[in-house]
């Protein structure tokens, strides 16, 4: 039976499997997906990013149906609640004896328990209230504990909340939220409500509040379109490409007439061999890793840019007038992506802190009892501006000797996370990369009040490597309204002028300032400099390095090394 409702998109993110969500006045988990009813039209394919995370195909979240079938499961988490009148806390089922979440007692609804544990391997369980209140203490097992919480009502603090039972013990919640707090009282349990089962763990949990930002953190991936995968023939064979990757070419007509692929699309059977055949004999994926053909390929595919020559086109990427003369300096290229198709998937999740390159793989929560061949993704549609900086003012820029320490103090930071969990570093955090990413934030925290857009439906995509310098501003949705049209008209050279310069000029200069251009370490981890709320960090779905990795100094200069910007001079 439907309980409540959530849009289809945070099934991917907000809401994915192991969350909580709250309904109603109850709260629920999203189940795993190896209980979701999925549908085949629901299907949806990105052949890299299949590559990448090894599966055939990606799959839109269910939603109900007609008859009010097809939802996704979920399971009732918390499972302890407590009621409003008589204060009596315990599990759901005791508390209500089947009278559809009333207490049994006083006939109210149930509310749920506002506290949790979680673990660094994205285990969840209730908190141990009847541990908590009985640490250290010896009880008598021949008499009934019967729990109940009450609220002092002084004020909203901790030690308000008081847990007692009818034994006579009782105890604050106070300090409960310390790391250490339950040192003494319980070890995880290797609960996974999502799954319906329990692991070995020997981590020590930590209290969170139920709705807490950080009990639940989705890891999902991405990939944009490009072609020739993008475009209409090879559209319709991606469907089915974990089959017809292994017919013999004598038999692809045969084949691919039997199942009807051709039928009322305006493609002949024998339009969808020949670009069976391209893909067999030039695809990369077959050749190398999709790690490696991820941004390498979209970042050749919009230098290059594609022209519109069909309706159903995915990608459609042409470059603007002109670069404006006063941004050639700095920048070598502009393009338009007038239309683009991001693919989005959940592929597990984790708690207490976000996710990190840095992790150890087991702490990332699977989202299905086995591995399945699918994982659930939505394809998003919207547009976006695409721009390349100058290569050879960036490489003499990044070699300078002051630039180069100011971003090895980031680099040393970002090594210690790997230390912590005796893992390799996945990269080297170069100059370029971390004036890239500012430069990127700070054209759209500008573009946010020019375009109409706000700054959390703007993404940044940056394409940062030894051959790569580039960034993409995007904004993509799942229906229309992510191509209006609002980015693609701030590139034309003389707004696009304008647009630069208001945002680097914004960011020279910070409300926090001198305690911000002056920060050695800021953010999660110390691994931003010059980066505050107040100047350059955007909400977190716009980023993609979680709001680290960013230094206004790189950008524009500090105050004793005011050339030390890469586009020190271009305001002044």
């Amino acid at each position: 039976m439907p309980i409540g409702n959530v849009r289809r998109s945070q099934l991917i993110t907000t809401y994915g499997v192991g969350s909580i969500v709250p309904v109603k006045g109850e709260a629920v988990m999203v189940a795993g997906i190896h209980r979701w009813a999925v549908k085949p039209e629901d299907e949806t394919h990105e052949p890299r990013l299949e590559k990448k995370l090894g599966v055939e195909r990606f799959i839109l979240p269910p939603s109900t149906g007609k008859n009010g079938d097809n939802d996704v499961p979920a399971v009732r988490f918390p499972s302890w609640y407590w009621c409003p009148i008589c204060k009596r806390l315990d599990y759901f089922d005791t508390l209500c004896g089947g009278s559809h979440g009333k207490c049994n007692n006083c006939g109210v609804s149930l509310v749920p328990s506002r506290f949790v544990i979680v673990c660094e391997n994205g285990h969840i369980d209730d908190f141990p209230y009847f541990e908590w209140v009985h640490a250290k203490k010896s009880w008598d097992d021949h008499i009934s504990h019967e729990l109940s919480i009450k609220s002092g009502g002084v004020s909203a603090s901790l030690s308000d909340v008081i847990i007692r039972c009818s034994c006579g013990l009782s105890r604050s919640m106070e300090g409960s939220f310390n790391k250490m707090a339950l040192k003494e009282i319980t070890r995880c349990t290797g609960n996974r409500p999502w799954l319906g089962d329990r692991e070995r763990c020997d981590q020590l949990p930590r209290t969170l509040q139920r709705g807490a930002s950080n009990v639940y953190f989705p890891v999902t991936e991405s990939a944009i379109s490009i072609p020739p995968w993008s475009e209409g023939a090879y559209k319709i064979i991606n469907r089915y490409w974990s089959v017809l990757r292994n017919v013999p070419e004598n038999a692809l007509f045969e084949t691919i007439q039997g199942m009807g692929l051709a039928s009322e699309t305006p493609y002949e059977t024998e339009d969808l061999v020949v670009a069976v055949k391209r893909r067999k004999a030039g695809d990369p994926l077959e050749d190398s890793s999709a790690e490696e053909t991820l941004k390498p390929k979209e970042y050749e595919a919009l230098s290059v840019g594609k022209k519109e020559t069909s309706f159903d086109q995915d990608f459609v990427c042409e470059p603007t007038q002109a670069v404006p003369v006063k941004l050639q300096e700095w920048i070598d290229q502009v393009m338009l992506v007038k239309r683009l198709r991001e693919v989005r998937v959940l592929t597990s999740f984790v708690r207490s802190t976000p996710p990190s390159p840095a992790d150890d793989p087991g702490r990332r929560a699977p989202i299905s009892k086995k591995p399945l061949n699918w994982l659930p993704g939505m394809e998003v549609m919207g547009e976006g501006v695409f721009i390349r900086l100058n290569s050879d003012r960036l490489i003499k820029w990044e070699t300078n000797a002051v630039v180069t320490q100011r971003a090895a103090k980031i680099n040393t930071n970002y090594d210690a996370k790997f230390r912590v969990f005796k893992r390799t570093p996945d990269r080297v955090i170069t100059p370029r990369l971390i004036m890239i990413h500012t430069l990127a934030h700070a054209v759209i925290i500008q573009w946010s009040m020019d375009c109409g857009y706000p700054a959390a439906s703007l993404r940044e995509r940056l394409y940062v490597s030894d051959t790569m310098a580039g960034l993409l501003i995007y904004t993509a949705s799942t229906d229309a309204a992510g191509s209006l049209g609002g980015i693609i008209s701030l590139a034309k050279p003389k707004q696009l002028d304008e647009a630069l310069h208001n945002a680097i000029e914004k960011v020279s200069w910070c409300s926090a300032d001198p305690l911000c251009i002056e920060s050695d370490a800021a953010g999660v981890d110390s691994l931003n400099l010059a980066a505050c709320h107040a100047c350059i960090l955007l909400p977190e779905v716009s980023c993609e390095e979680a709001n680290s990795l960013l230094d206004r100094g790189l950008l524009v200069g500090t105050r004793d090394k005011p050339d030390m910007g890469f586009f020190s001079s271009f305001v002044l």
